[in-house]
């Protein structure tokens, strides 16, 4: 059961930056499908093709509760304005440079994003007295860490990927806005979100792309990966329900996640299952009805062999578990994949 002692709401409008990405398309529409307001905020970088992200918002566009800006947030200036001008109830932070491997080739672009970008969300947040600030981390904050299942409350001092050093910098930067304006901010840790309109350089597209034309898929380690892969559908149901437990400081007694100093809170989002990579290739063939060509090779920098959430706290708080098996999540992937491109 949802843990009694966290503040809930219901919120009316909702900011949520990232919007034309693949978990905030996904994350908005639910939003709407509530009856909720929502105004999106997308910078529509190039890292990927753009042609996915104006799709994503001209669905989004169909509904008269949902409006679209885009701009960089790390020219503050707009989003301030449009902080200032809308005054949202709550702002879900889910833009930032992605992408574990592009980090070793262009870290600046991470830097600038992840950083400023989200120092400039806080400041407008601050500012404009938003009601609960969430925003998206990740579990490669947990590095080199062999603790597993990985808990909120375990070491994150060993990041492996300048990607997770930003995404550990902005876990703190919040934690001490939080203190010292009495803000309240979720911090969410996302493991291996997978589903229809994911993005074109995560490992599900890539194979599923490589394996209808006929090319290998490069599968690291060998192969001998396991990956706590979590349903992009179970993850924006957990942030729509952590939307409304809000942390509560001053609370000694309870333990419910919130630090001892300010209304401050990380929680992990995942399925709580080690799933081996070969497991995962074998779910695509299933579904494609089609075998793919391996390509085994060495791990690569900054890598980790394997990633499994302790997702008690979340059930804790909300009441919910992920828990989409990967054949069902691989399958949904697999049809919209088709569809979209037409195979």
């Amino acid at each position: 059961m949802p843990d009694d002692n966290a503040i809930r709401f219901a919120p009316k409008h909702v900011l949520v930056t990232g919007s034309a990405g693949f978990i905030g398309y996904h994350l908005c529409q639910l939003l709407l499908d509530q009856g909720m307001k929502v105004t999106g905020f997308d910078g529509m970088t190039d890292y990927y093709d753009v042609e996915i992200k104006h799709r994503r918002h001209s669905m989004l566009l169909q509904n008269p509760n949902f409006q679209a800006h885009e701009a960089m947030l790390e020219d503050g200036t707009v989003f301030f304005d449009l902080c200032a001008d809308i005054r949202p109830d709550v702002i879900v932070h889910l833009a930032a440079q992605a992408g574990v491997r592009y980090s070793l080739e262009n870290p600046r672009a991470y830097l600038d994003a992840n950083i400023v970008g989200t120092f400039n969300v806080m400041e407008a947040a601050r500012e404009h007295f938003c009601q609960h600030l969430l925003m998206a981390s990740t579990s490669s904050v947990y590095g080199a860490s062999t603790e597993m299942p990985f808990q909120e409350a375990g070491c994150t001092d060993t990041p492996l990927t300048f990607y997770a050093a930003t995404k550990k910098a902005t876990e703190v930067m919040a934690h001490s806005y939080a203190h010292l304006w009495k803000l309240p901010i979720t911090m969410f840790r996302f493991f291996s979100v997978y589903g229809p309109w994911g993005r074109p350089d995560m490992a599900l597209f890539k194979f599923v792309r490589a394996t209808l034309n006929g090319e290998p898929i490069d599968l690291y380690n060998n192969g001998q990966m396991e990956r706590d892969f979590t349903y992009v559908g179970d993850l924006v149901e957990s942030i729509r329900l952590l939307i409304d437990a809000v942390p509560e400081a001053e609370k000694p007694d309870v333990d419910d996640g919130v630090s001892p100093v300010g209304p401050y809170r990380v929680v992990n989002i995942g399925n709580s299952q080690k799933v081996p990579l070969m497991d995962f290739v074998e779910e695509i063939e299933a579904a494609l009805g089609k075998p793919a060509t391996r390509n085994f090779m060495e791990m690569q920098k900054g890598d980790v062999p394997a990633t499994w959430a302790d997702a008690t706290l979340l059930k804790d708080l909300t009441g919910f578990q992920p828990s989409t098996p990967v054949s069902t999540g691989v399958r949904k992937f697999v049809s919209w994949y088709k569809d979209y491109y037409g195979v």
